[in-house]
Parts: C-alpha cells; sequence; structure tokens
C-alpha cells in the first residue's frame, strides 16, 4: 500500500470515531417520570416553569446555582438544580428544555437550560406594521 493510502485511512478512521462518539454522548428527549426511573442517566426534559412554587437564585451563597420547579407535558412536577445563575427573564419563559439527570434524592440536576420566550411580537398584538393601533 502506499503511503498516501495508509494516510487517508487513517483519517477516515479517526473520522467515523469521532462520529460514532458523538452519536454515543447525545442525550434524548424524555419526560419527568422516565428520567426518574433511570436516576444518573443523562437526558433532555422538555416542559415549563412551575409558576406556583419559588424559584430560588442567591447569588451571594452560590452564584452558580439556581433552584425552580419543572411540570413537563404530563403534568409530573420535580425538583431542578440548574448549575447556572438564573436567566434573565426567566419567569416569563413559555417553556424549558433541561440537560441533564435525576440525581438519589429525586432532584434533576441540570447542566443546561433553553428557554423558549414570548415573542416580542406577542407584545405587540393589536399593533399593525406602521405602529398604530387597529
Amino acid at each position: 500500500m502506499k503511503r498516501s493510502h495508509i494516510i487517508a485511512l487513517v483519517i477516515i478512521a479517526v473520522a467515523m470515531a469521532a462520529f460514532i462518539a458523538t452519536l454515543a454522548d447525545s442525550s434524548t428527549f424524555v419526560d419527568l417520570t422516565e428520567a426518574k426511573a433511570r436516576p444518573g442517566k443523562e437526558f433532555k426534559v422538555k416542559g415549563y416553569l412551575d409558576k406556583s412554587a419559588p424559584v430560588e437564585y442567591e447569588p451571594i451563597v452560590n452564584a452558580n446555582l439556581t433552584t425552580f420547579t419543572l411540570v413537563d407535558d404530563q403534568g409530573e412536577k420535580c425538583l431542578v438544580r440548574l448549575a447556572k445563575a438564573k436567566p434573565y427573564d426567566f419567569e416569563r419563559s413559555e417553556s424549558i428544555v433541561l440537560t441533564g439527570s435525576v440525581n438519589a434524592r429525586g432532584e434533576f440536576e441540570a447542566r443546561d437550560m433553553l428557554m423558549k420566550c414570548p415573542s416580542k411580537y406577542n407584545e405587540m398584538q393589536g399593533v399593525d406594521a406602521l405602529g398604530v393601533e387597529g
């Protein structure tokens, strides 16, 4: 075999290994019931903020911890410990996607969060393109 063929095969093997590692590391969407059934395994959970429960963020005590209650689409509730500061306008979020795992106490320990916030256009209902209320 020529040296160029060997180098090409090595590059292809490294690329395939990287692709397989990426697939193995990706987490899947589940509801809170399934996440609680498999503690320690990383999942993505979609839900919304339970506005009847408190959101706790004390930057003086721990600037990288926000706790709140998440409700999934089936109505299951879970205390969430987000390892990040409380996002701006968090209470106005429409839905939340968390990446993390359930701990031994049944709490969801989130390492990452994506929020869907109300569109600025929702606030402008009744205003036409020229800025005149109608």
